[in-house]
């Protein structure tokens, strides 16, 4: 890697050196000199130079002020800010005066008041006291572009940090500016609501009061809230974020930037879906069932002894169902009760990982810097890991090609691109920044891309990578934990004395629903009535992940701390796991530091708790041995198209229970692809029947240009009681 040529920039009389082209901005702090900006945003792109509050004095250049966003550091310029420059001090007061001509006057009020920066630049940098007394401009207001975002226009500086935002990185072209001059303002295109996967932030990014999130509007004032960091427990990328709570419950979630994770960007899922904390059905007492009067609430010492009597009266024919939601300690602690205590060996786990892509690792980051990618498998990317797509979009800006295969066999697609003969694998060897992302469904998606990127030659490229995007949010943790606590193995039982369900996302899996039916008993921990009610014989309240202390391990194996925002209302799952160990004489600690700490010194090296900081290290490559892909599943065959059914992003128990999130939902919809869409004489959005063994479903088609042909591809909440192959005809 070559070295940058540096150059000296001598700002306010500091001399700095800085690496020649580096922005202006940057170079000034590097010599510890603030340039005030509001539309000046790195991770947006190239800067425009659009509200002038950047503008300084350079020696050299035409007598005027500069704006320093759009300048890169020379060798020899000599920079004057507002601190050292009347030119530039004036310039940026007038532009202040300017912003505030008709701009609001309802700090109080307003949500942005205390974390503004207009409102800290105006006392830094801006007039004492204005000369306009002519009535400012009003608007109606608030209008909501979504329900989850509510825009003021009088509020907006038209530094279209927002519009930017969606054109240059969620590239999804809903709000944008309309007009022109002295009319200019934002809107959503044609007025329909913004529906973007990260729509929500726009509201971080807008530096004024112009753009906020509904949920938090009137609820909470800077100087009475508390900020919490720790990770999002949605989805497998483990984005980092700061909770925001006041009088003890969530207000809202922010992104909190890691550069090699999510680059400061969140979804809209991992920024809403905190509403799930106060569901009206959430469960917070032990119910126990009772003859004759159903499930009845029960104190937790009684719930306890029951559990006790349950556990001990199946007599080790138990089966474990987790979620991949757990913490990497209650996974282990609860692994320690059955696997140790109770010889119960038997789990249903929520997908087969395997670490052989930990030969292949890299941080998220570096998919912004490949040549060429390739998706495998049967998931669209956006909705099991969002941020993922942001890298891929970002990707495809910086000149990468993308290509997306194997919708429908996975497994086939990977043995493909190895063979010597195909022109994508080819193209992979010779290529010096290639990366692999599985994002299929079935087991084993790990095994298979791993082996196929040992035999394109990744191991002996540094910068090639490998992606597997599991299911869950800590399904890497979850396996991991559970394989530490017990070297033994024992046979599966039949027939099942005791079912135990650990999360909502296992009580909601049809399959683990058929083995309750065959259970003699069900243990279920929940978070919600509608979950595991019905059919349990003893319910344990459930936890959600902003009120957890512990680890999660994110797709790319990076060890990441999820920290407690706020107290559950009912004891934390790793408490009274530890008090029903212990009536089995398992030793299994409440504290999730002491848990962690049995546990690091098995599969994470030692690493103490407190050194999983704030900012998660990526742990480097670790070499494996032979690598050989499992013998591939059977692909089902009959009349018709394949069915390849997928989670939504936006569906799950959490969303559920979010009225703001409800329009965000999947649509009724099958996806076709181009060459079975002609060959059925289906337009898009045309009305069709979706058969299947005697089942029937009115769709409606989208044509999707990354499916290939034979393969039908429906949400699962609308694909329910349909088969493996389905028939798709015109209404």
């Amino acid at each position: 890697m070559s070295v940058p040529e540096l150059v000296t920039v001598s700002v306010d009389g500091r001399e700095v050196q800085v690496p020649k082209g580096t922005g202006l901005v940057e170079t000034a702090l590097a010599a510890g000199i603030e340039i005030p900006v509001f539309c000046y945003e790195p991770r947006l792109g190239p800067a425009i130079g659009a509200c002038r509050m950047c503008l300084v004095e350079v020696e050299g250049m035409p007598p005027k002020p500069q704006a320093a966003c759009t300048l890169t550091a020379q060798d020899g310029m000599v920079v004057k800010t507002a601190l050292t420059s009347q030119l530039a001090r004036n310039a940026q007061n007038a532009t202040l005066e300017f912003i505030l001509v008709n701009h609001p006057l309802d700090c109080p009020v307003c949500d942005k008041g205390g974390e503004c920066p207009l409102q800290d630049l105006t006392f830094r940098f801006g007039p004492g006291r204005t000369r306009m007394t002519f009535p400012k401009r009003t608007f109606d207001k608030p209008i909501p572009i979504s329900p989850t975002i509510s825009l003021d226009r009088e509020r907006c500086i038209l530094c279209y940090r927002c519009t930017r935002f969606s054109e240059s990185v969620a590239e999804d072209g809903e709000l944008v500016a309309v007009n022109r001059g002295a009319q200019s303002m934002i809107a959503t295109f044609e007025d329909e609501p913004y529906r973007g996967r990260f729509s929500g932030n726009v509201t971080e990014l807008c530096p004024v009061g112009a753009l906020l999130p509904t949920t938090y509007r009137f609820e909470a004032r800077p100087w009475e809230i508390q900020t919490v960091p720790t990770v999002c427990g949605l989805c497998p990328v483990g984005c980092n974020v700061n909770v925001t709570t006041r009088e003890g419950k969530v207000k809202r979630v922010l992104s909190r930037n890691h550069p090699d994770v999510d680059g400061g960007w969140i979804c809209d899922k991992g920024r809403f879906a905190f509403g799930h904390l106060g569901a009206r059905d959430r469960i917070v007492d032990p119910l126990r069932r009772q003859r004759r009067r159903g499930l009845q609430p029960a104190g937790w010492d009684e719930a306890v002894d029951e559990a006790e009597r349950l556990l001990r009266a199946a007599q080790g024919r138990i089966v474990t169902a987790l979620s991949g939601s757990e913490t990497v300690e209650q996974a282990y602690g609860l692994a320690k009760l059955m696997r140790t205590g109770l010889g119960a060996h038997t789990a249903v786990l929520p997908e087969e990982i395997s670490d052989a892509v930990d030969g292949f690792r890299l941080p998220l980051s570096a998919i912004a810097g490949a040549e060429l990618i390739v998706v495998v498998g049967d998931d669209p990317v956006e909705e099991r890991a969002p941020i993922v797509d942001l890298w891929l979009r970002a990707a495809r800006r910086n000149g990468a090609e993308v290509v997306t295969t194997g919708v429908g066999g996975g497994a086939k697609a990977c043995r493909q691109l190895a063979g010597e003969d195909d022109e994508l694998g080819r193209r992979l060897r010779e290529s010096d920044r290639p990366v692999l992302i599985w994002s299929g469904s079935g087991g084993a998606g790990g095994a298979h891309v791993a082996a196929c990127a040992e035999r394109l030659g990744f191991g002996s490229k540094p910068d090639s990578g490998v992606f597997y995007l599991p299911l869950t949010p800590n399904g890497r943790g979850v396996v991991e934990a559970w394989s530490a606590a017990s070297d033994d193995e024992g046979p599966d039982p039949d027939p099942i004395g005791l079912l135990f369900v650990s999360g909502d996302e296992a009580a909601s899996d049809p399959s683990v629903r058929s083995l309750a039916e065959r259970a003699d008993a069900v243990i279920a921990t929940t978070m919600f009535q509608g979950s595991a009610v019905g059919w349990a014989d003893l319910v344990l309240p459930g936890t959600s992940y902003l009120e957890r202390d512990g680890t999660f391990v994110n797709l790319e194996g990076r060890l990441q701390r999820l920290r407690r925002a706020v107290v559950p209302p009912t004891p934390d799952e790793l408490a009274w796991i530890s008090q029903l160990a212990g009536r089995f004489g398992v030793e299994v600690s409440p504290y999730p530091s002491v848990v962690f700490g049995e546990l690091s010194e098995r599969i994470f090296g030692g690493l103490p708790y407190g050194e999983v900081g704030e900012r998660a290290a990526l742990r480097g490559r670790e070499p494996t041995g032979e690598l050989r892909a499992p013998a591939p599943a059977a692909t089902p065959k009959g009349r018709g198209l394949r069915l390849v059914r997928y989670r939504p992003l936006f569906s799950g128990a959490a969303v559920e229970r979010v009225p703001e999130l409800a329009f965000q939902r999947p649509a009724a919809e099958v996806q076709l692809s181009p060459q079975d869409a002609r060959r059925l004489r289906i337009k898009a959005g045309d009305e069709v029947d979706v058969r299947s063994n005697g089942t029937s479903r009115r769709l409606r088609a989208r044509i999707d240009k990354g499916l290939v042909a034979g393969v039908a591809r429906i949400a699962d909440e609308h694909a329910e009681e349909l088969q493996a192959t389905v028939e798709v005809a015109r209404a």
